[in-house]
C-alpha cells in the first residue's frame, strides 16, 4: 500500500508541474500576443514623429523598428533593450547595435517559443522586411542560419557598411526548458534589386 500511495502522489506531483509550466508557457504567449496589439498603436505615433512613444505609461520600452516575413503572414514591432522584460512583450533590439534599417549589424532577439519560433522554418533565400522609424521599407534576403554556443563564441557584430540583420533565439526550438548555451542566429543581408522588383516592390 506504502508502495502505491507513493506512486500516487508521484504522478500527481508531476501531472501538477506540468500543468504549471503549460499555463505558464500559455501566460507568456498570451502577453506576447497582447503586447503586440497594443504596440500597433504606439508604432503608429512613432511614424507620425512622436519619440519613444510608449504603449503604456509605465513601460520602459518603446517600438524601434517592423519586422515582416511576407511569405509567412508574420509581422512584429521591435522594442527598444534586448532586456528579458521586455521580450516578454515582443522581440528587442540589443542596445549598442545600429537600429533595425540603418548600416551595420542590427541584432535582434526574441524567444524560440514565441516571437522567433518561426525562424526554424526560414530558408536560405527566405525575403524579411523591416520598416524604419521614418517609414522607409528596407527588403533583405536570409541566409543560412547558424548554432552558436554562449559559452564559447560570440555573435560577431563588426560593423558593414551595409544594414545587415542578425536574429538571435534560444536553441534548440524543442527543448523542454528555457536557458540553455546554445543560441541559433539567422542573418539577413540587403535583397538584391532583382529580388525586390520580383516581390512587387517594398511598398
Amino acid at each position: 500500500m506504502t508502495g502505491r500511495r507513493t506512486a500516487l502522489l508521484l504522478s500527481g506531483l508531476l501531472g501538477a508541474i506540468a500543468s504549471w509550466q503549460l499555463g505558464g508557457a500559455g501566460f507568456l504567449w498570451a502577453k506576447a500576443e497582447l503586447g503586440q496589439m497594443l504596440l500597433a498603436r504606439a508604432w503608429e505615433r512613432t511614424l507620425a514623429g512622436e519619440e519613444k512613444a510608449r504603449p503604456w505609461g509605465w513601460a520602459d520600452t518603446w517600438p524601434v523598428a517592423q519586422l515582416e516575413v511576407p511569405t509567412q503572414h508574420i509581422s512584429f514591432y521591435v522594442l527598444a533593450s534586448g532586456a528579458g522584460r521586455t521580450l516578454a512583450w515582443g522581440p528587442g533590439h540589443l542596445d549598442g547595435t545600429p537600429l533595425p534599417g540603418e548600416p551595420g549589424r542590427s541584432v535582434i532577439a526574441a524567444h524560440r517559443d514565441s516571437h522567433f519560433r518561426f525562424l526554424k522554418e526560414v530558408a536560405p533565400g527566405q525575403r524579411l522586411r523591416v520598416q524604419t522609424r521614418q517609414g522607409a521599407w528596407r527588403d533583405y534576403v536570409a541566409l543560412e542560419g547558424v548554432v552558436l554556443d554562449a559559452r564559447h563564441e560570440r555573435l560577431r557584430l563588426a560593423q558593414t557598411g551595409e544594414p545587415e540583420l542578425l536574429l538571435v533565439t534560444c536553441y534548440p526550438f524543442d527543448a523542454p526548458f528555457a536557458g540553455g548555451p546554445l543560441r541559433y542566429v539567422l542573418r539577413a543581408v540587403p535583397a538584391p534589386v532583382e529580388v525586390v522588383q520580383a516581390s512587387g516592390g517594398a511598398g
